[in-house]
């Protein structure tokens, strides 16, 4: 099977959607690739406790705010999940599920969207696969001698396996802190981090974000300086469970461990620790296997771009990945405003391409 559109969309997530939206109201013919047997992209995987850092209000895909989640001031992941499904439906949005890409290869004027159903050949492809597909475990001696249990931010769903356990929590993020903070309830804890965490104030949470991520933008459309975003305010959010575990002494990091060993983990100062499992909340990094036949240059897991076209190859969009693909573009609204100029930008290019014969 071939298929023919004027533009292909990789994944059917936060990302694939708002691009989708805007794609649709410029009249482009598209169509959305997604892997998932079903809607809800990497909320569907999450933990069961994740809840967002902001109310509903503050997390829209564009054209409909999220409806609030009852009896919940911050909404589960599951909410979320069920609110991108919602969204699919509500704009009719032409996802196909599961589709699974295996490569991206170029086609003389076109791009080529090998998958397990077939090809897609495609002017202008956005890739959205997001990062939950590639969770980052970094290297540390004894790794392989470590004979308790370990796993990822993407494996955890809840403390009760970890009932009467020791368990080192690794990472300096909000997730980590998220986890420590519900496994500490059942579980004796301990958190390394590479550097002393920084939280931010208990009135800081995903509504004072989103109004700095909406000053920030205004000032980069006025030609201003980048007054830096949210980095002077902390990197954890103050979320109730967090502020629980703070005022239960749970939130004491020590100091990165330099060594596994068949018990726990060691520090070279001859200290030892042992335990029953570590989590590793050492975040992720670009999906992007996909993009392999096309032969970028990779640099530290980034792929150069202008904005989101990819510099190697300019039929190729990079949407939602992180900061590199535009500000806060991995969270919905960061998403939604990066697709909404990407979205514009390949429609005049699509129609620059169809005057010129």
């Amino acid at each position: 099977m071939t298929e023919v559109r004027d533009v292909v969309v990789i994944g059917g997530g936060q990302a694939g959607l708002a691009a989708g939206y805007f794609l649709r109201r410029a009249g482009v013919d598209f169509v959305v690739l997604d892997d998932q047997p079903g809607p809800g992209g990497a909320w569907r995987h999450c933990w069961d406790s994740l809840r967002l850092f902001s109310p509903a209000e503050y997390s829209p895909l564009p054209g409909w705010w999220m409806p609030r989640q009852p009896g919940e001031e911050f909404p589960t992941a599951e909410h979320v999940a069920g609110y991108l499904a919602a969204y699919e439906q509500r704009y009719d949005l032409p996802v196909q599920r599961p589709v699974r890409v295996r490569g991206v290869h170029g086609a003389g004027a076109w791009l080529a969207v090998q998958t397990d159903q077939g090809v897609w050949r495609a002017r202008v492809v956005i890739s959205a696969t997001g990062t939950w597909g590639a969770p980052h475990l970094p290297h540390y001696p004894g790794r392989e001698l470590f004979a308790g249990r370990q796993l990822h931010t993407t494996d955890y769903r809840s403390p009760q396996e970890f009932a009467g356990q020791r368990v080192v929590v690794v990472g300096g993020g909000n997730s980590a802190a998220q986890i420590l903070a519900e496994v500490s309830t059942v579980a004796e804890t301990t958190w390394a981090t590479r550097r002393p965490p920084r939280f931010m104030p208990d009135d800081v949470d995903g509504r004072v974000l989103f109004d700095v991520a909406t000053q920030r933008e205004a000032a980069r459309r006025a030609g201003l300086p980048d007054s830096g975003g949210t980095r002077s305010l902390g990197d954890i959010v103050m979320l109730p469970g967090v502020r629980d575990a703070r005022d239960r002494g749970v939130l004491r990091a020590e100091p990165m461990f330099d060594r596994l060993t068949e018990r726990g983990v060691g520090w070279d100062d001859g200290r030892e620790l042992d335990c029953d499992a570590i989590i590793w909340c050492t975040g992720f990094r670009p999906d992007l296997g996909h993009l392999a036949p096309l032969g970028l240059a990779v640099d530290d897991d980034v792929v150069p771009t202008e904005g989101t076209r990819c510099l190697q190859e300019p039929r190729l969009h990079l949407l939602g990945y992180g900061d590199w693909t535009g500000w806060a573009a991995a969270t919905l609204v960061g998403a939604s405003r990066i697709a909404k100029v990407t979205a514009a930008e390949i429609a005049e290019e699509l129609q620059r391409d169809e005057a010129a014969g």
